[in-house]
């Protein structure tokens, strides 16, 4: 049990630090205003309500840090928002 313990607990520190790396220069508030902008009105529009079932649905795409740098990299290419990188 203790090992297993230990074991968690290292893998949820290395989650951690993965997701600084990939977040470490991020503005929180710049990046809800850009949600907000572009990104809150499409998830509604495919998923209902406020759109915020996109985050909790059973089958989601994005688990990691980085896979939601892809997918917000992804989105900016299909809708052409033409975000710089630092704005992804």
């Amino acid at each position: 049990m203790l090992k297993q313990f230990i074991f968690l607990l290292f893998l949820c520190c290395s989650l951690n630090l993965q997701a600084n790396e990939f977040f470490s220069k991020a503005d929180i508030n710049i990046g809800k205003a850009l949600a907000n902008q572009h990104c809150v009105s499409c998830h509604a529009s495919s998923y209902g309500g406020d759109g915020s079932e996109i985050y909790t649905r059973e089958f989601a795409k994005v688990k990691s840090s980085k896979g939601l740098l892809a997918q917000v990299r992804n989105c900016n290419t299909m809708i052409g928002l033409k975000w710089f990188e630092d704005e992804e």
